[in-house]
């Protein structure tokens, strides 16, 4: 994670801040017509298994920059950009575009922040994570054009070395896919006598959008917080994470959804959403 120090290291994770769709509605605390909340869950779950299913066979580009501020006056960044592609042997494979020398102030940056650019920011609710968390339906809601369902999700348990989401989530109604996250990744690690490292994460938001017609896929996340050490004081991190050309591996390759194999229609990559532009 990142970390703050004066002789000792404190670490925290980035990611996106609590932004919002271009045109947010009112969140109305109203039933689900024709579904109960488990079943919409259920649902949603298994569109998600099958979206981490194909996102996983494509290649695509993930440019993360994070940076420490003094006030609102940029005085570090770290920047990595690079490419997710496939061997010869067909696994993948990350290929680094682009890594200068990190400039970050009093910050430095642990395998916990490359877990959450990897696995937390693109999170996925899929029918086998389902067990590990508390799911509590909290509404409906207008995100752009999308009428969403809103669900508040937090670990049922912490169990040691593994790494959970924490926060919000929105799920289309009509494709039964998350379009929007809101949350953390957890367990933090707080330590007020400064005995050992002190791991704080910001709130983010990840954007998704429409792609090859059927999988709402990660494109845009930020963070903007300033993160609360006990003994250091406050960290303000500025991060935007942007996931960009994706491109299904392999004319061979036959992605599944719904038990059928997909077939990329004439407006494959046209965007369904507005995240902000930055």
């Amino acid at each position: 994670m990142i970390s703050k120090a004066i002789f000792l290291f404190f670490s925290l994770s980035f990611a996106a801040s609590i932004l919002a769709f271009g045109q947010e509605g009112p969140l109305r605390h109203e039933d689900p017509k024709g579904a109960t909340p488990d079943q919409i869950i259920q649902q949603f779950a298994s569109k998600e298994r099958d979206f981490r299913t194909a996102w996983e066979k494509y290649v695509y580009r993930e440019d993360i920059k994070v940076q420490t501020l003094d006030g609102d006056t940029p005085n570090g960044e770290f920047r990595l950009v690079y490419d997710v592609t496939f061997n010869d042997q067909g696994k993948r494979q990350e290929s680094v575009v682009f890594a200068p020398a990190s400039s970050l102030q009093g910050i430095s940056l642990s395998p916990e922040d490359y877990d959450q650019f990897q696995n937390i920011v693109p999170f996925s609710l899929t029918t086998d994570e389902l067990p590990k968390y508390q799911i509590l339906y909290a509404g409906q809601q207008k995100q752009d054009e999308l009428d969403t369902y809103v669900f508040d999700v937090a670990p049922k348990q912490i169990l040691k070395g593994q790494r959970y989401f924490q926060g919000r989530i929105w799920v289309d109604q009509k494709d039964l896919q998350i379009v929007l996250t809101r949350g953390k990744l957890v367990p933090e690690t707080r330590d007020a006598k400064g005995k050992k490292d002190e791991n704080l994460f910001p709130d983010y938001t990840t954007y998704r959008e429409q792609i090859d017609g059927q999988y709402w896929f990660p494109i845009y996340s930020s963070a903007d917080e300033n993160l609360h050490f006990s003994r250091m004081g406050d960290v303000h991190i500025k991060s935007v994470i942007k996931f960009s050309n994706y491109r299904r591996f392999g004319s061979d390759v036959k992605i599944q959804y719904g038990g059928q194999e997909v077939q990329k229609p004439p407006d494959a990559n046209k965007a369904q959403q507005k995240p902000p532009q930055k």
